[in-house]
C-alpha cells in the first residue's frame, strides 16, 4: 500500500509514517503542492488542510493537478482531506471540492487502522 501525504508538519509526518508501516504501508511525503511525487502509483493521499492557508477548493484543484500528472493514476485512488474537528467548514468545504472524505486529525490518527479499511477494503490486510 502506497501513501501520500501533502504536509510539512514534521508532527504529522512522523506520527503517519508510524501508522503507515504498522499497517505494512509506505508513506511518501510532499512537504508543498509545488514538489514532484517520486512514485508512480498511489492508493491514498492524505492532505493536510490545516498545513496550508489556501481556500480548501484551491487546494484541491492543485492536489487534482498533481494526481493527474501520474503515469500509473490509480483509478481506485482515495483523496481525504484532514485538519482540526473545529474546522469542521474547511473540512466540509474540501469534500465539496472533491476529496473523497475529511476526517479530523484526531479521528486519522486515533482511527487509521479502521480507516484504512473503510478506504482501501481490497487490500489485504495484516492479522493482528
Amino acid at each position: 500500500m502506497r501513501i501520500l501525504l501533502i504536509s510539512p508538519d514534521l508532527m504529522s509526518t512522523s506520527k503517519l509514517a508510524g501508522l503507515a508501516r504498522d499497517a505494512d504501508g509506505l508513506l511518501e511525503t510532499l512537504r508543498s503542492l509545488n514538489e514532484k511525487p517520486r512514485s508512480s502509483h498511489y492508493d491514498l493521499v492524505l492532505l493536510d488542510l490545516q498545513a496550508f492557508r489556501d481556500d480548501p477548493a484551491v487546494l484541491v484543484a492543485k492536489v487534482c493537478v498533481l494526481l493527474d500528472s501520474l503515469p500509473e493514476k490509480n483509478k481506485l485512488m482515495k483523496v481525504v482531506a484532514f485538519g482540526p474537528h473545529v474546522h469542521k467548514q474547511r473540512l466540509d468545504d474540501a469534500v465539496a471540492a472533491g476529496v473523497d472524505e475529511s476526517v479530523s486529525r484526531g479521528e486519522l490518527f486515533g482511527s487509521f487502522p479502521a480507516l484504512l479499511r473503510r478506504w482501501l477494503p481490497s487490500l489485504p490486510r495484516k492479522d493482528g
